[in-house]
């Protein structure tokens, strides 16, 4: 299976491109990610030495209230603005006075997403690694009609999301993968637990509101332990689990591209056949042998 990219292909490449031009050039690109994430990278009034990235999120102000604002400046520092009308975020980057490592920077940028995530899981990993329960179950709203929630423990982190699948065969194909994750378990004990269920939310969501239910509705649960969530290995916990969503989709998606490919090259070979097997026309010259 492809692991997804943390950062956003476009915004790193537009912003190291500008970054470590010999002059400062105009430039005014939009650029969209997975979840309904609009971004926007534009000079500031017009003057090309100064460079704005905003980001527009619909999960944003669920992440408010778990302090995604103390990270966003913890990471980006002085290059934090007040947002642009209409965004949730805005860097700002004078290309006059920026860090040596012009890459890094761009990199670093192109997580913006990434790290507006990172406000939730940061909190409930803290939590745990203090060996207490979270007062309150976190409900993050990242995609239409979908939902992640998180709950710390003593001794693990529960991470669950909802999901919807739109054709009936993603339903089946899911299930597939979800299995391979579940099975992982036996070959690999280092791995987190995985659980997941169909139709009706699982039993740790008692209680909670506006749940979606359905036969096209799933539900994954990730049992994570401190094993996953300590210090030296959150960084890439959260890498991977915030995108979980569009990892599973974009697999699905893959799979089902496979397998009409497939299908249309045995299509082509049956229809060879076909046309090998078809009788030669009688011709005047085979009677008049006869």
């Amino acid at each position: 299976m492809i692991l997804l990219e943390t950062e956003n292909r476009v915004l790193y490449e537009t912003l190291k491109a500008k970054f470590e031009a010999s002059k400062p050039e105009s430039v005014n690109a939009v650029a969209v990610d997975f979840d309904g994430v609009q971004y926007s990278i534009s000079n500031e009034n017009g003057d090309k030495g100064v460079i704005l990235v905003s980001a527009k999120m619909s999960v944003f102000e669920d992440l408010v209230k778990h302090g995604v604002e103390d990270v966003l400046k913890r990471e980006y520092g002085n290059y934090l603005v007040a947002p642009q009308d209409g965004f949730n975020v805005t860097l700002r980057f004078e290309l006059a006075s920026l860090e040596e490592d012009k890459a890094e920077l761009a990199r670093k940028a192109s997580l913006l997403k990434r790290n507006c995530y990172t406000s939730v899981f940061e909190k409930y990993f803290k939590i745990q690694e203090a060996e207490e329960s979270s007062k309150e179950m976190a409900i993050v709203h990242y995609h239409e009609q979908e939902a992640m929630y998180i709950e710390a423990l003593p001794d693990r982190v529960t991470v669950i999301f909802s999901t919807l699948f739109k054709d009936p065969d993603d339903v089946v194909i899911g299930k597939v993968f979800l299995q391979e994750f579940k099975d992982a378990r036996k070959y690999y004990q280092q791995a987190p637990q995985v659980l997941f269920s169909y139709g009706e939310p699982p039993s740790e969501l008692k209680g909670v509101s506006d749940l979606i239910k359905g036969d096209n509705v799933g539900y994954v649960t990730f049992v994570l332990f401190p094993r996953h969530t300590k210090a030296d290995q959150r960084e890439n916990t959260i890498n991977l689990i915030h995108q979980f969503r569009t990892y599973l989709h974009y697999h699905i998606k893959c799979s089902k591209a496979y397998l009409h490919c497939r299908m249309r090259g045995k299509t082509n070979q049956f229809l060879k056949v076909l046309n090998r097997a078809k009788p030669e026309a009688m011709t005047e010259k085979k009677f008049a042998k006869r």
